[in-house]
């Protein structure tokens, strides 16, 4: 059988490295949230249902307004959002580490969760323009930052904020600022690209490497989509929140040390996430979903019942191939939709934070109604749903203008 291919231009390095950097940044600002729950539990003494709702506000406000600005930057791409943006999370950082009361540190995370809905489709679509031919390694280095920054969160917890209390996230203004000082750049290149597009009378590439898919056969695979993207968000929020919990009970572990286990998973998962793009630009965006989905299903089934040993060796292989899939997923999901690139980023990434917090409230439910062991062996089969990948139509290859 002929493979079809498709033409684009060549990528732009040093700004798919560049929107890579800032989302390094941009996670590790939120991934202080989860890291600072111990600090405001002893400093401020919330219980855990509090601070399950400072994750569920800063989760549900990302989550449901990235579609939002997604779909208002495909009407009218705005470059300088970025740093706009980015300028609510430092004032939400900078109201985490001075809140003296519940309600401010509430809505210092909504201002972060403010922050990140604006940069996330809007980074995504900058990493998009700069791809060429690029486009699953583009997406990867974009993700990627955002993962490692995702997975500092256990080290920021021992290393910073434990020994300064609530006080050493002011330490992460800097951060912030350093982001909108690379943001201000990146968006200098952004607007040149749009001038030239509108000089050249000419439109960003919007070639997909999909067939030619009808309406209905486009729904029907973004349906698919979601439902992966949901699987693979509600097993990653269990192992990330709430596996630790499994890990004392079981093993009788410390706590410094079941973080580091939690940490090797989204590590490993960091790097999944890195090669699944380039690979993907070789065999095919569906291969790899598929690969994500299928191989981690015996491992997850596995994993509450085998020795310590086999547990950490299990549990760096499934963050490996689950988030294998995450850079990819947003990249077919453009692809499929094309002429909505904001949107498309904003729906399945911004699904990815909703399915991470409804998934925390439920698994948290389900542990307190039947136990940490059992709910450990319910949701090891919830990878099962990621199977509805092998509905999904095949993508085809690209190639660079000659």
């Amino acid at each position: 059988m002929t493979t079809n291919k498709l033409t684009l231009g060549n990528p732009v390095y040093p700004v798919m490295f560049a929107i890579g950097g800032v989302h390094l940044l941009n996670d590790s600002l939120q991934s202080v949230i989860p890291a600072m729950f111990p600090i405001l539990e002893r400093d401020l003494g919330l219980t855990f249902t509090q601070l399950g709702l400072i994750a569920f506000a800063l989760n549900m406000v990302a989550s449901v307004l990235q579609p939002v600005v997604g779909y208002l930057s495909d009407r009218k791409p705005r470059p300088y959002t970025l740093p706009i943006g980015m300028t609510f999370s430092l004032i939400g950082i900078a109201g985490l580490a001075f809140a003296p009361a519940y309600w401010l540190i509430i809505l210092s995370v909504m201002l972060l969760g403010l922050g990140s809905a604006i940069f996330h489709p809007e980074g995504s679509r900058v990493s998009y323009m700069a791809a060429g031919t690029k486009r699953g390694l583009s997406q990867s280095i974009y993700q990627v930052g955002g993962n490692t920054g995702q997975a500092l969160a256990p080290l920021i917890s021992a290393y910073i904020l434990w020994p300064l209390g609530q006080k050493g996230a002011a330490i992460f203004i800097l951060v912030a600022a350093l982001a909108i000082f690379m943001l201000l750049r990146i968006s200098a290149w952004y607007k040149e690209e749009l001038v030239q597009e509108k000089l050249n009378k000419r439109k960003r590439v919007i070639l997909s490497t999909m067939e030619n898919l009808t309406k209905k056969q486009v729904g029907i695979a973004l349906t698919l989509l979601l439902t992966v993207i949901f699987a693979r968000s509600f097993y990653v929020a269990n192992i990330t929140g709430f596996y630790i919990f499994y890990i004392i009970e079981k093993y009788s572990v410390e706590i410094t040390t079941g973080q580091l286990f939690i940490f090797l998973f989204l590590v490993l998962g960091a790097a999944g996430t890195f090669f699944g793009g380039p690979i993907a630009d070789k065999i095919g965006r569906k291969n790899v979903i598929v690969i994500s989905q299928v191989v981690p299903i015996p491992l997850c089934i596995l994993l509450p019942h085998v020795p310590l040993g086999v547990a950490i060796v299990l549990l760096g292989l499934i963050g490996f191939f689950i988030m294998l899939s995450f850079s990819v997923t947003v990249v077919y999901a453009q692809e499929l939709v094309p002429s909505k690139i904001g949107t498309m980023a904003g729906l399945t990434v911004g699904l990815a934070f909703g399915m991470g917090a409804i998934g925390a409230v439920a698994i948290g439910i389900l542990m307190d109604s039947v136990g940490v062991y059992q709910t450990m062996l319910i949701v090891s089969f919830i990878p099962l749903i990621g199977l509805t990948c092998l509905g999904l139509p095949r993508d085809q290859k690209i190639v660079a203008v000659q």
